[in-house]
């Protein structure tokens, strides 16, 4: 029979506070290339961020997916681990303002347009959890 390994508990958690964000981030990452989906993200886009010269809404959109799938993916890789979640602390940062248009814009956006401050505290709450599963 097998030796009987055990994982520390805080690893254990760690792994699966990783696996568990990527996971979340590489799903929501492919539903930046479902049509529908990707137009209404498009869509929410703070007028400030759609300028002529500038990427296009669906050039963002399809921009951040990327974005989401490889911090995912990176979560799992040792070697990367450390990297990708500094990466999705600051793509969250980044695409907070578009959250943050949509939530303003209920009767535009519809469900996508959660409450103001729940989504804020939701936000904080991905990024410490990327944070966390970084280190």
């Amino acid at each position: 029979m097998g030796d009987n390994v055990r994982v520390p508990l805080p690893e254990l958690l760690q792994w699966t506070l990783r696996g568990v964000l990527a996971a979340v981030f590489v799903f929501m990452g492919v539903t930046h290339f479902i049509p529908k989906i990707a137009r209404g993200m498009a869509a929410m886009i703070p007028p400030a961020l759609n300028r002529p010269g500038w990427p296009s809404g669906a050039w963002l959109v399809a921009f951040t997916g990327v974005c989401e799938i490889a911090g995912g993916i990176g979560l799992l890789v040792p070697a990367t681990q450390f990297a990708a979640g500094m990466a999705l602390v600051l793509f969250l940062v980044a695409v907070f303002p578009a959250n943050s248009y949509a939530s303003l814009h209920p009767e535009r956006f519809g469900r996508a347009a959660f409450a103001f401050w729940p989504r804020y505290v939701a936000q904080l709450v991905l990024v410490l959890l990327c944070a966390l599963a970084a280190i």
